[in-house]
């Protein structure tokens, strides 16, 4: 037997409501969401049903989470009948034909297939008697067993899932109203349930089936990340590969529902059931092997007294104060310097050289502040900026600051680029990306930000309009339409840098490149202030972009990229700042 992704039964009301595609239907009639963009998908539909409904719409995560519990119960129930009792629900319905007669439960049934209808009966290729009739040969125990009995495992299913406090905000995929105005389907529950208790327990606490399938609602009424993590933690026999599934198949898969749904609860602050949030960091200090080691010319360093000048602000600040344009590094008159020298600065760090991101500042205009430049820390390149007169310029002033003791100190910003930079341009595979837009309400519709005609540049519209500020941006080479998805800069504090272009530091060429570039400035800059310089650390990549499963949650989509400890060390062996030195 093979499992889909996500898998639960979904009601003919809504299914004729939501138009949903026919492929997302197993011959059962249960949604298959084979991955996550499948997910999210249906997610953007069934909120329109429910918006249009006066209903609270519903997350990825939960509905995630919601199926791949369904799932588990599915699995449960086979392993169950391979372990312990091969004919528990043939004989279950066979004391339901005893109890009511078999045309009573066979009314019950085919309400049940009306209510949620196999693809065949959906589509009007077969009646719902000889649905209930076929027969399947069942994979690895090549049992027959008839979709009559299947039809009461997915009906068991449903009282589970209308049991479930969870499970509220879905009700409407699942609503069995219909369903209790037949007279024995209420009582029918109840001798399912008393026969169960009669047949071998099994299970950690030695419960019957049906209480045993209870257990996670008992356990975390009101939290579906609690219930992925009972069943993870207590039920691990269950897990076993299937084929063509790695060991841990299973164990990825629950981790990764528990992650998605702190990747949604995170920008909230808080846990869906009041309280206070869990703020504890994940601990990755199996990857900090560091000793100390200073470079040799450690005996200057700790005695800089640094000034900070953010250059645009004080090049303006200089032309007031001489009554003449001060535009260029090299206007800058002596007796600036000579007043930095006598107060006692021996370091000038000044912020802002280099040539900034376009996009950032049509960012800026488009959002209501036309003055604005653009970020110092969304960078085209490391040139020095044309308008502050470029290279030349910046010799003149390093001259003349070194001729007075003054060493140059710049930024730089290796965790990121802007998003309309060269390498964005030229280099798209230096950056942490993917080629699906990874969720439905992201749309891409503005302004190009690209300055370069060889790719179209375009942020995330909601970011505009101030209700989203999206993880990624979309880039189009326009020669011939690859499209991808490359995420912005991001610490996981809070808002992504939504005019930067994340570096992928598991990419050994885009380290390389990094260092490069940090070799190229430290040719031109005795002292370098690093932007970000933790994020650049091997635990905060783990962290924020490949985290370790059962640990993410801190930027949205990203625990679908989850690496084992093993896996990340082979993909990162050293420490990048290490490798710089």
């Amino acid at each position: 037997m093979t499992f889909s992704y996500n898998e639960f039964h979904i009601s003919r009301t809504v299914r004729n409501a939501c138009n949903f595609s026919e492929g997302l239907f197993s011959s059962s009639g249960n949604v298959i969401l084979a991955n996550l963009p499948a997910v999210r998908a249906f997610q953007a539909k069934f909120n329109e049903y429910l918006k249009k409904n006066g209903k609270t719409e519903v997350s990825a995560g939960t509905l995630n989470a919601m199926g791949l519990l369904d799932e588990v119960f599915h699995l449960a129930c086979w392993t169950y009948r391979r372990q312990k009792y091969p004919d528990a629900f043939k004989e279950a319905l066979g004391e339901l034909d005893s109890k009511f007669s078999k045309e009573k439960v066979d009314s019950l049934l085919t309400a049940f297939c009306e209510e949620f209808p196999p693809v065949a009966v959906y589509k009007g290729e077969c009646s719902i008697q000889d649905f209930l009739n076929t027969e399947m040969v069942e994979r690895k125990t090549n049992r027959t067993r008839t979709n009559r009995e299947q039809t009461l495992e997915e009906m068991i299913m449903l009282h589970l899932a209308n049991e479930n406090p969870a499970f509220k905000p879905f009700y409407p995929l699942f609503d069995d109203s219909n369903l209790e105005k037949k007279s024995i389907y209420g009582e029918s529950w109840k001798l399912i349930q008393s026969y169960f208790k009669q047949l071998p327990f099994w299970g950690t606490y030695g419960h019957d089936l049906i209480s045993f399938l209870k257990e996670p609602v008992k356990f975390a009424p009101d939290n579906l990340q609690e219930q992925l993590n009972y069943v993870r933690i207590h039920w691990s026999d269950l897990f076993l590969p299937g084929e063509g599934e790695s060991e841990d198949y299973w164990i990825k898969r629950l981790f990764g529902g528990s992650d998605l749904l702190s990747e949604e609860w995170k920008p909230e602050w808080r846990p869906t059931n009041g309280g206070s949030p869990d703020m504890s960091p994940p601990n990755y200090d199996y990857l900090m092997k560091e000793y100390e080691r200073f470079s040799s010319d450690k005996e200057w360093m700790p005695r800089v007294v640094l000034m900070a000048k953010t250059v645009l602000v004080w090049l303006f600040q200089l032309s007031k104060k001489y009554n003449r344009e001060i535009s260029r590094l090299d206007q800058i008159p002596d007796e600036e310097l000579d007043l930095l020298r006598d107060r006692g600065f021996t370091g000038l760090w000044l912020i802002g050289l280099w040539e900034r991101s376009s996009a950032s500042k049509r960012i800026k205009q488009l959002c209501g502040n036309p003055e604005a430049a653009a970020s110092a820390y969304s960078l085209e390149d490391y040139e020095i900026a044309s308008n502050l007169g470029g290279w030349d310029a910046l010799k003149n002033l390093r001259t003349r600051l070194w001729q007075r003791g003054i060493r140059l100190a710049s930024d730089m910003v290796p965790n990121h680029t802007g998003m309309d930079s060269k390498w964005v341009v030229e280099k798209p595979d230096l950056f942490v990306q993917r080629r699906d837009n990874p969720f439905p309400q992201y749309t891409f519709n503005g302004v190009n930000l690209s300055h370069d005609s060889r790719v179209a540049i375009y942020l995330e519209d909601h970011y505009y309009s101030k209700n989203d500020c999206a993880v990624v941006f979309k880039r189009v080479d326009t020669q011939t339409g690859d499209t991808r998805y490359i995420y912005h800069g991001n610490d996981g504090t809070g808002m992504p840098w939504n005019d930067t272009a994340q570096i992928d530091f598991l990419n050994p060429q885009a380290r390389e490149e990094v260092m490069q570039e940090i070799l190229h400035v430290a040719r031109n800059f005795p002292i370098i202030r690093f932007d970000a310089a933790m994020v650049l650390t091997k635990k905060h990549i783990k962290r924020l972009w490949y985290p370790e499963p059962g640990k993410g949650g801190d930027i949205a989509t990203r625990s679908e990229y989850a690496l084992s400890a093993e896996e990340f060390e082979k993909r990162i062996p050293n420490e990048f700042w290490r490798e710089v030195v």
